[in-house]
């Protein structure tokens, strides 16, 4: 987490993001030749991803979505949105399941899901605060079949029922996605699953929110009510109990990459163990949901805290007010 959060700071408040990018690149490469950079987050990056056998195609294809950003790349398709999706967040799901243990194909393709759709529902949340800073995430045409001209749209951006309605056909998208990594979340490990149902649950509910709020994410920005995450993080522990889910097949075409680099990975018998002792180490045990629901609000909180604060340094005391609005997340 901490190598994937300071590389995407490292671009985003960067003079010179190209610059950035090819430092982070010479990182990546010293922490996978065993050589890492003296400092907390690549040493223990560098660990993780040797003990875990990380692929390093993972966290390249992080970098490339963080190149894209830096260029202010643009999507004319929502295949092409899932690409970059596949690269900024199915890559971390990826990444996650590994450190979880997951290993088949039909995991690693569940896990990419739920990172592009967290994706997708966070460029839907963002759509105007994205806008004022350049960047237009939304698929082109799609908006050109609404009856908006992109360039003209990123120039003035203003919300109407032609945005509107290109917003939903995105929130409609994410949910097809959230509604596919359901089918994997039964088979992490039982101290795993509440949560990754809490990051599902979560982040859907932003996009459910949003559509309460009649779609407008340009003029305000949506956030879940605390007293409603806990009823979530509540819902996301009685989920992790065994059951069945309807088997899903296939996977996101554009993260086939990041799936069978995943899944060709193979996990050391003293990995699997120590993992499993780790987990028993750090968190409450399974049985005890209140130390766990606990555990999950300080975790998302601290996601908060962290978002804002590089937020405001990003933006200055002019974005301070809506920094501190902000829902957190992983991206």
């Amino acid at each position: 987490y901490a190598f994937c959060r300071l590389a995407d700071d490292a671009v985003d408040l960067s003079d010179t993001p190209v610059d950035a990018l090819a430092v982070l690149t010479q990182r990546l490469d010293r922490a996978f030749d065993g050589r890492p950079l003296n400092n907390p987050a690549d040493r223990a990056f560098a660990r993780t991803v040797e003990r875990f056998n990380v692929p390093k195609a993972l966290p390249a294809a992080l970098l490339e979505g963080f190149e894209w950003d830096a260029r202010l790349q643009r999507y004319d398709s929502l295949s092409d949105l899932h690409g970059y999706a596949a690269r900024v967040a199915g890559t971390v799901g990826a990444m996650m399941a590994l450190l979880m243990g997951a290993r088949e194909t039909s995991q690693i393709a569940r896990a990419t899901d739920l990172g592009a759709a967290m994706q997708l529902t966070n460029i839907a949340r963002d759509v105007g605060e994205d806008a004022r800073n350049g960047r237009l995430y939304l698929p082109q045409q799609w908006m050109r079949e609404a009856g908006l001209d992109p360039d003209e749209w990123l120039a003035d951006p203003q919300f109407n029922p032609a945005l509107a309605s290109v917003i939903a056909r995105l929130l409609t998208a994410a949910q097809h996605l959230y509604e596919r990594a359901g089918a994997g979340i039964q088979s992490l490990p039982a101290d795993c699953r509440p949560g990754i149902y809490a990051a599902r649950f979560l982040y859907a509910e932003i996009g459910h929110e949003l559509e309460r709020k009649g779609l407008d994410s340009v003029s305000r920005r949506t956030v879940v009510s605390g007293t409603r995450k806990v009823q979530l993080l509540a819902r996301a522990l009685a989920a992790a109990a065994p059951s069945r889910e309807e088997a899903v097949t296939g996977l996101l075409e554009e993260a086939r990459f990041l799936v069978e680099a995943a899944a060709a990975s193979g996990l050391p018998q003293e990995a699997a163990a120590g993992h499993t002792r780790a987990r028993s180490e750090a968190l409450p045990p399974w049985w005890d949901f209140h130390g766990r629901a606990v555990r999950l609000i300080e975790f998302f909180e601290h996601l908060e805290r962290r978002d804002q604060e590089s937020r405001a340094t990003k933006f200055g005391p002019i974005e301070v007010g809506v920094s501190l609005s902000r829902e957190g997340g992983i991206s």
